[in-house]
């Protein structure tokens, strides 16, 4: 039985949404693509579909009415007073993530569910949300941006675990997922995880996939790549018969490229928090945790879900955010 994202989607209190859809026109999705590719987009596909999708407006907006921190409160944190001294916010995360951070090509904006958080943490900070640079970064680099002092944070639906917090620190979580298995619209043999015994499946090398398959799906022969899209494009081709990653990312492809891909089966393996990567103990995790718990109290982090996620996937009700710190 394929696996509709859109149904059920598992969050951090698995909140299920039965929604009956059958067809890209119920979905309400933009099935037509007029913007050019995203840059770093190796599968071919025109990545840029959901940016037509979003409600830019209305995401630009909610980004410049974003609270402005005090002097007292920037002055309060070594890690703030080092970022509004430099007058910038150097963030490491991507430009092709449909639902979380998406560069539009027309107007070069990024957009979605990490790029709101770090633009709103950016004028929280400087008062302009304009004044972050993006370093782009992938599963396997996420640490070493930090740890050589190249970017000041990571928003890159950065799953938090153990073996990261022994070279980083991370604030939140601020979002939650599961794992998902994404096949090729025409793909019938695979159904659910016991059907990835014996077929190769793509995982992205740093991420936690390639783990979370050994100890679920421990007779699937795994392939890894250093990026989603290199993962998508060897499924497209045939060099690997499924892809295992975040739902949330699978999501993000499916609405990018409705009725190439299907997710099959349910969500399985542990709950995977998001969180905000920081230098190893850096004071920057209690500044980021206490204005990720004011976006979250205000209201704001619903309106940004309901944007960036909620509307494009056809939900109606924003799921309550795991708790920070937890």
């Amino acid at each position: 039985m394929s696996y509709n994202p859109l149904e059920k989607i598992v969050l951090n209190r698995r909140q299920a949404i039965t929604l009956g859809l059958g067809s890209v026109a119920a979905l309400g999705l933009a099935a037509c693509d007029t913007s050019a590719p995203a840059p770093d987009d190796s599968d071919g596909a025109k990545s840029d579909a959901s940016s037509s999708d979003i409600d830019a407006a209305a995401f630009d907006k909610l980004v410049a009415e974003g609270k402005v921190a005090d002097d007292a409160t920037i002055n309060a944190s070594e890690w703030a007073a080092k970022v509004k001294a430099a007058g910038t916010l150097r963030v490491g995360g991507v430009e092709t993530s449909t639902l979380f951070s998406l560069r539009n090509a027309d107007d070069n904006t990024l957009r979605g569910f990490d790029a709101g958080l770090y633009q709103l943490l950016t004028r929280y900070i400087l008062g302009d949300e304009k004044k972050f640079e993006l370093t782009k970064v992938t599963s396997d680099t996420r640490e070493s941006v930090l740890t050589n002092d190249t970017v000041d944070a990571v928003f890159a639906t950065y799953s938090i675990n153990d073996k990261r917090k022994e070279v980083i620190s991370f604030a939140g979580p601020y979002y939650s997922s599961q794992q998902a298995i994404l096949v090729a619209e025409g793909n019938d043999d695979i159904k659910g995880l016991d059907d990835l015994a014996g077929k190769s499946v793509a995982v992205q090398s740093g991420s936690t996939g390639p783990e979370i398959v050994a100890e679920y799906a421990p007779e699937a022969k795994t392939q890894e790549f250093s990026t989603d899209e290199e993962a998508r494009s060897a499924l497209e081709q045939g060099r690997v018969d499924a892809y295992v990653i975040d739902q949330t990312m699978q999501m993000g492809a499916i609405v990018k490229n409705p009725g190439k891909y299907k997710i099959v089966g349910d969500p399985f393996g542990p709950e995977d928090p998001y969180g905000v990567g920081l230098p190893k103990d850096s004071d920057g995790v209690d500044f980021v945790n206490d204005f990720l718990k004011q976006v979250e109290d205000d209201g704001t982090w619903a309106k940004l879900w309901k944007i960036a996620i909620g509307d494009r996937t056809n939900l109606e009700s924003a799921p309550e955010p795991p708790a920070i710190g937890a």
